[in-house]
């Protein structure tokens, strides 16, 4: 019996609240997204950088399976949820399969 094939995506999602003042209404923005995130795309979710400054942030999230195309799909749908946000502007997407 052979290995099932797994796919495994990290994606780093750096993005920018400009109405943040103060670390906790950032934190409140990316708390939000983070539980949106995890809950809706079944994905480990954190925040992975900036942590101390006000205006930025990035996000990083984790998902596996089996199917590629999957995976493609459900990045998509993390973006369009950055879109659809209109506290935090999406800057920059890097993307690493492994």
């Amino acid at each position: 019996m052979s290995a099932p094939t797994v796919h495994l995506v990290y994606a780093a999602f750096e993005f920018c609240v400009p109405a943040a003042q103060c670390l906790k209404s950032k934190r409140k923005v990316v708390k939000s997204l983070k539980d949106r995130l995890a809950s809706r795309f079944n994905a480990s979710v954190a925040e992975v950088a900036c942590q101390d400054q006000w205006q930025r942030s990035v996000i990083g999230v984790a998902m596996l399976s089996n199917d590629k195309a999957y995976l493609d799909q459900q990045l998509e749908a993390i973006r369009r949820v950055f879109d659809g946000q209109g506290e935090a502007i999406l800057a920059n997407v890097e993307v690493e399969w492994l």
